[in-house]
């Protein structure tokens, strides 16, 4: 499917990328995300198809909800990376901001997440709202 990704990356010439090319290539084949920003956009569009499963895989188990339920009714709109920051090799932060709408409702979420990564995998611990 040559969709593009939820997550809105664009290549070097401002195209949208595809969500195979993008995002897809961890939600739906397991490849570990080669960075903190790709990891928080792959999890924005897991947030988009309703993926739980890679919503939960990708959160480090020291922070993970014992039950993770989507609020039912949310069309997500867009996301902008604000920013991506590395710490050290194996610690990051990205700053984003994510639009969606509930109930007619517009909502914006800001927020300057914290990664980590762990056997390789880079994984969401947690955030600060801004």
């Amino acid at each position: 499917m040559n969709t593009e990704c939820p997550c809105g990356r664009r290549d070097a010439r401002g195209r949208p990328v595809v969500y195979a090319d993008c995002c897809g290539r961890y939600l739906d084949h397991n490849t570990p995300a080669p960075d903190a920003e790709h990891l928080m956009r792959s999890r924005y569009s897991a947030f988009v198809r309703e993926r739980v499963d890679y919503l939960r895989s990708s959160w480090h188990a020291s922070t993970r909800p014992a039950d993770l339920t989507l609020e039912p009714g949310v069309k997500w709109l867009g996301l902008e990376v604000k920013r991506h920051r590395v710490i050290d090799a194996d610690h990051a932060e990205v700053e984003f901001v994510a639009r969606s709408r509930v109930g007619g409702r517009g909502q914006r979420l800001h927020e300057i997440s914290r990664f980590v990564r762990e056997g390789g995998r880079w994984c969401y611990v947690d955030g600060d709202l801004t």
